[in-house]
């Protein structure tokens, strides 16, 4: 098998030792039922790990066959495409359903490449498919009567896995589209990118991605193709939740799209479990203009979702704001070069994620917190001696560079963090697991790590203690963004999108 170590092939023997005639019998059996034993076999042998590093995450056969759907609701292509093929889960599928089609995989693995012909073979395809063992980017394709399907899901991989070669190519060639693109780009971003320059005019296709695109800055290049050139249709976000991709917890976009077709308005449509898939050309309409006006679209498609009756936004009961970036940790957090400071420049302060996490919904005391030096604007409304002993600290921290940086030099004053008055909730703002809300009964403060919640209005302590029990125990798993890998990050003005009880239904104790 080329391209497949001697360690792999040991492997292979262990997980695949000889096969008996009824054992291939039955596989071939399993194959043409719909099922992926081999693609079970691979991903066994291949833990997600190892196999992130090429972006291959193998798709649920309920979204494959979703995906499937929509494209058999339009006109039979004459040719189906896969980018990331892996075990031709997606060949497969369409294989069964336009049987006129001739299927092309490209798949750079090639143990994965060999599996997805040997499926293809066992489904009784072989005649009309073949698998590239090439790079996505490079392919070309010939000419054909009738249209093509590109489905399919594009490989994940990080921007700094990729060649500076590649990284040339996507701002070369995203140039000639008259688009400026960001070398910060992921990989499933090249992808989108080289299906526009394979694509023709009645061309089309469905892509699940990672769902980052939809927010981040290198994902306006994708905003912007499937605004235009793309031909974008509809949108389905898939929260985490909904295991879109089983073995990294991650919030996948699913885009449909028709070359040089460019509807007034695409549907947008979230979904928490993957039963509520159902038809891709469902949604809530929202004009191209709208969303071409928008630098972030998650919003738009959260915004797209039924709210309970009685239910808001967080951001109508609250404000949230990051915290403060100090912009120099360790000048700025006391420790022994700060000792002479007296105690009222030094205020208890979260500084790592996990001292909320520990709290378990409830941060009683500040004593085991680090202090942060927060000195005022106007140095001359301190007493002398305080004064003294405040310049001699400064004298110290511009001998480190602490007046030198990006934060200080944009501060008022760049001695003056400016911590934000203690919040009385706070929460998480990124970390590998859902965020943790807590009381902050220590009157803490917080730094960049973490959001504080503030009421609009006064609130009871009773409304608020109530909130942050609906906050830890409402699936916030689902409401907030998550990367590939499973890293969840919540900006403020995600957050406030969460969806809570109204201040009175917290009051009442009536909670759905």
């Amino acid at each position: 098998m080329p391209g497949v170590s001697e360690t792999e092939r040991k492997k292979l023997a262990t997980h695949l030792p000889d096969q008996s005639a009824e054992d291939l019998a039955s596989l071939r059996s399993d194959i043409r039922r719909g099922e992926d034993p081999l693609g079970g076999q691979f991903t066994r042998l291949r833990g997600p790990a190892e196999r992130r590093t090429l972006g291959a995450t193998y798709t649920p056969p309920l979204i494959v066959a979703a995906m499937l759907e929509w494209a058999t609701a339009r006109t039979a292509p004459g040719r189906v495409v896969d980018p990331g093929t892996g075990s031709g889960r997606f060949l497969l599928e369409a294989g069964r359903r336009f049987p006129k089609a001739y299927l092309l995989g490209v798949e750079v693995d090639p143990l994965a490449a060999l599996i997805a012909r040997a499926n293809l073979a066992a489904a009784g395809f072989a005649h009309r498919a073949r698998v590239e063992l090439c790079d996505y980017r490079s392919l070309r394709l010939p000419q054909i009567d009738g249209s093509t399907l590109f489905i399919g899901n594009p490989p994940y991989v990080r921007h700094h896995l990729l060649s500076s070669e590649w990284k040339r190519w996507l701002t070369t060639t995203a140039r000639s589209h008259g688009i400026v693109a960001s070398q910060l780009a992921g990989l499933h971003v090249h992808f989108y990118l080289a299906t526009v320059g394979l694509a023709r005019p009645g061309d089309f296709g469905a892509f699940i991605t990672a769902a980052e695109w939809l927010d981040v800055n290198y994902g306006k290049l994708v905003r912007e193709l499937f605004l235009d050139e793309l031909g974008g249709q509809s949108l389905i976000m898939v929260e985490p939740s909904a295991r879109p991709f089983p073995d990294a917890a991650s919030t996948a976009a699913i885009s449909t799209f028709e070359t040089g077709h460019r509807p007034d308005s695409i549907r947008l449509r979230r979904i928490g479990d993957l039963a509520e898939l159902g038809d891709l050309r469902e949604g809530t309409p929202v004009r191209r203009e709208r969303l071409a006006t928008e630098s972030r679209w998650t919003q738009l498609l959260r915004a797209a979702r039924p709210v309970p009756s009685g239910y808001v936004e967080l951001g109508e009961i609250c404000r949230v704001h990051r915290g403060q970036v100090t912009g120099s940790n360790r000048i700025w957090i006391a420790g022994n070069h700060s000792a002479e400071l007296p105690p009222s420049l030094l205020f208890p302060t979260v500084t790592r994620a996990r001292e909320l996490f520990a709290a378990h919904g409830t941060l009683e005391d500040a004593t085991p917190l680090k202090r942060v030096i927060d000195l005022p604007v106007d140095l001359d409304a301190m007493g002398d001696g305080v004064r003294k002993l405040v310049e001699r600290f400064l004298r110290w921290a511009k001998q480190m560079g602490a007046h030198t940086g990006y934060i200080a030099k944009n501060r008022r004053a760049w001695w003056s963090v400016g911590l934000r008055e203690p919040p009385p909730i706070m929460a998480t703002y990124m970390a590998r697991r859902p965020p943790a809300f807590v009381l902050n009964q220590a009157g803490a403060r917080y730094i960049n790590i973490a959001h504080g919640l503030y009421p609009r209005e006064p609130l009871s302590s009773l409304v608020i203690t109530r909130l942050v029990a609906h906050l830890s125990a409402s699936g916030a798993l689902a409401r907030g963004r998550t990367y590939a890998g499973g890293l969840m990050k919540f900006e403020p003005r995600e957050m406030e999108r969460m969806i809570v009880p109204s201040a009175d239904l917290l009051a009442q104790g009536s909670l759905a």
